[in-house]
């Protein structure tokens, strides 16, 4: 998770077990907007595979809808989900078995998706193929619920797509305004509050320099605009924060 930042350093910031993993989690985020439920990436669901399930050390059962019902929704109030990439861990809960045919877990949605990543993710090479898995992807394809789009796009007055790349070429992230404040989605552009650090950067990133370019303009952005905040993917203490300057160290603080 922290490429070629040696352990000595990262394991500072987040003890590892024997195997030399580091616990995380997928956090899923719901915006509400113009009307419409908008749920960030769906996390890995109740699909993946035995083979998949020892990958990522998956323990426990998928919280989507339980964390739905919290807030006085269902999976048909879903109106779009926006899939920031394609990777197991973001895009295997937007699907669901009944009775053992694969179907959309939020039947009522549209599936925002960049058509780069999406390109990418249906013909996996042997780098990728374990993290884009085409016969989950597809059923969203069949069921008519893709809503491909290119590069940087308005979803809705105060709600914009970006293009960022780095992570995968298709990867993005959202943000969104409204009354002045803004809070960013960059899913894992930044995965945790411990990765603000410019070159702390997953070694699965696909083109590091492209996201530590991205990182590096988000960073700046966020420590100058004191109504900007960040919501992180996979970290287990801050969800969302705020960054802010102390005596020349980036400090992140938690914003309940």
């Amino acid at each position: 998770m922290f490429g070629v930042v040696p352990k000595k350093i990262w394991g500072k910031l987040l003890p590892s077990d024997g195997n030399n993993l580091i616990t995380m989690v997928t956090n899923l985020f719901l915006l509400k907007a113009s009307g419409k439920n908008i749920l960030l990436d769906t996390g890995l669901g109740d699909v993946i595979s035995p083979v998949e399930k020892k990958i990522y050390d998956a323990s426990g059962t998928t919280n989507i809808e339980t964390g739905l019902k919290q807030i006085g929704l269902a999976s048909n109030d879903i109106d779009i989900v926006f899939l920031t990439h394609l990777h197991t861990d973001h895009a295997a809960g937007s699907v669901k078995n009944d009775n053992g045919i694969m179907v959309p877990r939020f039947r009522k949605a549209r599936h925002i998706v960049q058509r780069t990543e999406w390109d990418d993710a249906i013909n996996p090479n042997e780098r990728t193929a374990a993290v884009y898995i085409p016969d989950r992807l597809r059923v969203l394809e069949k069921e008519g619920q893709l809503d491909l789009i290119d590069g940087d796009t308005e979803l809705m007055p105060g709600i914009k797509a970006i293009k960022t790349g780095g992570h995968t070429p298709g990867h993005q992230a959202i943000e969104a305004t409204s009354d002045g404040f803004t809070t960013v989605y960059y899913a894992d552009i930044v995965p945790s509050s411990y990765h603000i650090r410019v070159p702390y950067v997953a070694a699965v990133d696909l083109n590091p320099l492209e996201t530590m370019e991205v990182k590096r303009r988000l960073v700046k952005r966020l420590l100058e605009d004191r109504h900007m905040s960040i919501a992180f993917d996979h970290d287990i203490n801050i969800k969302i924060g705020r960054l802010a300057d102390e005596n020349g160290k980036i400090i992140v603080d938690r914003i309940e």
